[in-house]
């Protein structure tokens, strides 16, 4: 019993321990403490199992995925800091929905492409209402970042934004797009008529069958039940942002090799 009151305590201080770096920069050097750590505590099964969503979150999508200046954080206790972009002409537009990874890299890039008027980053996929970032990360809600494309119909078409979501990530990858792991980084898309659906599951079937990839296509192709819209600090992230790190190191080369490939998709610099 002494030994398991001893774990226990080393757990709730590694709880603390992690919690209080997340507020932190430069995570590199802070991530080889804790993993350090971790290794050297007894009982070392118990201990990954009470750390993992904790870790996943601390090392997923930016590391250190610190808001903008000036804007408002929340905890999952609190009611998130959303806004509801204002979207000219939306009368005109339709939507999809798409999710490979981090939503700052799948936003960055439908908004990159011509006919995608807006991206909004937020959830999808699971049972939660209302998800906060932080309960999304731990990887317990079932949802999964995802991306809503405002895209005008008359310019671009469904099958075209197929065409961009395989073409901007691994299919392939389990639960997760390199370097961001588990469920709530799965690839996946919502669709929300039989026609999408259709169009969904033979695009899908087509690379699959392609000879691109040695491995069988992971994609989730599931009914969006509902979107829910992320914070406010999550929208046009990597815009706002060029020199965060996880955005230098991650997102804006994603982007640029998404552009290399498909330059006819890209909208005209102005």
């Amino acid at each position: 019993m002494l030994k398991y009151t001893k774990i226990y305590h080393k757990q709730q201080f590694l709880r603390s321990l992690v919690d209080s770096l997340t507020s932190r920069k430069e995570k590199s050097k802070e991530r080889r403490e804790i993993l350090t750590l971790l290794i050297i505590t007894e009982n070392m099964k118990m201990v990954q199992l009470a750390l993992l969503p904790i870790i996943s979150l601390l090392i997923a999508c930016g590391v250190s995925k610190e808001p903008a200046p000036g804007s408002t954080t929340t905890t999952s206790n609190a009611p998130k800091a959303t806004t509801v972009k204002a979207i000219p002409n939306q009368d005109r537009l339709s939507t999809a929905y798409f999710a490979s990874g981090c939503f700052w890299c799948v936003e960055a890039i439908f908004e990159s492409v011509r006919g995608v008027e807006e991206a909004v980053s937020g959830y999808a996929g699971g049972p939660e209402a209302n998800p906060t970032y932080e309960q999304v990360g731990y990887g317990a809600t079932g949802h999964t970042e995802t991306v809503q494309v405002f895209y005008d119909p008359e310019v671009i078409d469904y099958n075209t934004l197929l065409k961009v979501y395989y073409g901007s990530h691994d299919p392939t990858t389990v639960n997760g797009q390199h370097p961001d792991f588990g469920q709530q980084y799965r690839s996946a898309i919502f669709y929300q008529t039989a026609e999408e659906q259709e169009l969904a599951e033979t695009f899908k079937a087509k690379v699959g069958a392609s000879g691109e990839y040695n491995k069988p296509i992971a994609t989730e192709i599931a009914p969006l039940t509902k979107f829910w819209v992320g914070e406010d600090y999550h929208q046009d992230y990597e815009k706002r942002n060029p020199n965060q790190s996880y955005v230098k190191a991650v997102s804006i080369p994603r982007l640029k090799r998404f552009q290399a490939k498909f330059p006819d998709l890209l909208k005209k610099a102005r």
